[in-house]
This record gives structure tokens, sequence and C-alpha cells, in this order.
């Protein structure tokens, strides 16, 4: 096949063309078939009811276990975070009763507040093993956290004054 130079259309040799238009109409003729499998490929793009449905039952097998796991983590988050709460207060109150000297003559059990409600806190005095002269303080705070007593306990050793 040759091209005019003057025109974009090429030129057919005269044996060329009669074996030329058999093609032609064998191209004429799949292109409605292609028109269809075009269709066809824009139709298989998208999802199926039962891929849809599939996905669907699948969700709700997979959902109810993903929100007790959530729930689960926010209850053991909570339950830590008052933990870490309860240590603090009992630091806090250690402190308190060591620095004044009110663990010798004090009171052995109280409550926080209103600033903390739910926790309250006791002290118990013992003879250290090692040395008589020297005293054990343990402070526990307590507290009710899902159903449960809960409870964290500090201890120290301490002085008591010479008179």
């Amino acid at each position: 096949m040759r091209h005019d130079k003057n025109s974009l259309k090429p030129v057919i040799a005269s044996g060329a063309k009669q074996s030329l238009m058999p093609r032609l109409r064998l191209l004429r003729r799949r292109a409605p078939r292609n028109d269809i499998h075009c269709a066809a490929d824009s139709r298989l793009g998208g999802f199926t009811f039962v891929e849809l449905l599939a996905t669907i039952v699948l969700i709700s097998i997979v959902m109810p276990v993903v929100m007790r796991t959530i729930g689960l983590c926010t209850q053991v988050a909570g339950q830590s975070r008052r933990q870490v709460e309860a240590v603090c207060l009992a630091k806090t109150k250690l402190t308190e009763l060591t620095a004044g000297q009110d663990w010798e003559n004090g009171s052995n059990r109280g409550d926080f507040g209103t600033d903390w409600p739910g926790y309250e806190w006791t002290m118990t005095l013992a003879n250290w093993a090692e040395d008589a002269s020297v005293r054990q303080l343990d402070l526990t705070v307590s507290w009710r956290s899902v159903g449960r007593q809960r409870k964290v306990t500090l201890s120290t050793l301490v002085y008591p004054q010479e008179q």
C-alpha cells in the first residue's frame, strides 16, 4: 500500500482492492458485537447483588466482635486510669502523713473529700521485722470498680520521735 503525497488517503493497487474489501466487511460485521462487548465490559465494573449481600453478611458477623473488643478496651483503660489515680492519691497522702508526723497520733482512715469521691484510705503501722526502733507504715487506698473492691498499698519506713 502506498500513500499519495497530496492526500492522506492510501492509494490501493489494482489487485489489492479486492483482497481488502472482504476484510472491511468483516470489520463492519464485528462492530456491533464490539459495541455489545463494550456495554458488557462497563457492566462488569460494578458489584453484583450477591457480592453486596455477601459483604453485608460479613460485616454483620465481624461488627459485634469489633464492638465488644472496643468496649473491653475502653473498660480496661478506665480501670487503669482509676488505678493510676489511686497510686497518686496514696503517694500524696503518705507524704502528707510522714512529713507532718501525723502517722504517730493521727487518724487511721479517711477519704479524699469531694475532689476524689469513691476513694478511701486506711493506714496501718507495725514494727519492722529487722529493727524494733523502725516502724513500717502501710497506706492502702481502696475504691470500687466494675462491682469489685480494688486497692493499692504503698509502704514506707518511719522512725518514731524520741520523747
